[in-house]
């Protein structure tokens, strides 16, 4: 297959089948992010995408799971989109399920039919970084879609049929902003109900808009003891009602995994018991207090 580098994908994903259909991000914004600083964004042509599914399709025909990548393929219009979705159905007849990311102005931008003929035609679960709930800090990024975009954006899917997992990342605000992150962030995801929530702590990448923030001492990292915290106080404030949750991310210091809200009280137990010391941290986690 044609996949050009580097690629992106959630843990997730792991065993699903990656289809290529735009490649970087056609925002490329976000300060925080450095994943495709050097891909310029373009979309694939429908020969090269057609190749890939029938290369696949050649030796995993029971394929089961699609994902969409790179960072945002439901840029595209459906008039585009959906001929690559019916095509992806065709070549795997036990295809259970496409996913993608996205972002909150490609889902609010189409209209409750366009959204349900993405469903229909097995686009059932999006990935959206919410990142924080706090507009001043999504602003302060340069995060494209605002807050309430993303909220109204997972609403809507759901409407739709299409499940949401939400990105929070630990760590945005800096030290100035935690508690405007925690307490707009939990505002924001009670509002949103998403069927999986993730944790991701916030990792400086050389080169980024963030990064040069840090250099110049604007922007204070939080601690890892600091980012626990902040975990803490989201869980602890969230009032989620069927969420499956993980915060199982190679940049997280404390794997966690539940459902709220039966293990709501299981996940703080175990962050007290990191944060306190009682807990074997990861080795990385420890070099850092």
């Amino acid at each position: 297959m044609s996949i050009i580098e580097p690629v992106i994908r959630p843990p997730a994903e792991a065993s699903s089948f990656l289809l290529q259909v735009t490649l970087g991000c056609s925002v490329n914004f976000c300060t925080f992010c450095g994943a495709y600083k050097n891909k310029p964004f373009a979309v694939k042509s429908s020969s090269e995408i057609t190749a890939d599914i029938k290369q696949h399709a050649r030796w995993n025909k029971d394929t089961r799971r699609v994902f969409l990548i790179d960072g945002d393929a439901l840029v595209l219009g459906n008039d585009k989109l959906i001929p690559i979705l019916k095509e992806t159905g065709e070549a795997f007849p036990k295809l259970s399920r496409i996913s993608s990311y996205t972002n909150g102005h490609n889902i609010t931008q189409r209209s409750d039919s366009e959204l349900k003929e993405l469903k229909d035609n097995k686009l059932s679960l999006i990935y959206i970084g919410l990142e924080s709930g706090s507009q001043d800090i999504l602003d302060y990024c340069h995060k494209r879609s605002t807050a309430k975009e993303m909220i109204e954006a997972v609403n809507k899917a759901a409407e739709a049929g299409i499940k949401s997992s939400v990105i929070v990342l630990l760590g945005l605000g800096g030290q100035k902003h935690s508690e405007e992150h925690i307490r707009d962030t939990i505002e924001a995801l009670n509002l949103m109900q998403p069927r999986y929530l993730s944790f991701l702590s916030l990792m400086v990448i050389p080169g980024t808009g963030l990064a040069k923030e840090v250099e110049k001492g604007s922007f204070k990292e939080l601690t890892p003891l600091e980012l626990l915290k902040e975990s803490y106080e989201i869980i602890k404030g969230v009032k989620l009602n069927k969420t499956i949750f993980r915060s199982n991310h190679a940049s997280n210091h404390l794997p966690l995994e539940g459902t709220f809200p039966k293990d709501k009280i299981k996940l703080l137990n175990t962050l007290e018991a990191g944060i306190s010391g009682e807990l074997r941290l990861k080795p990385e986690f420890l070099r850092g207090l």
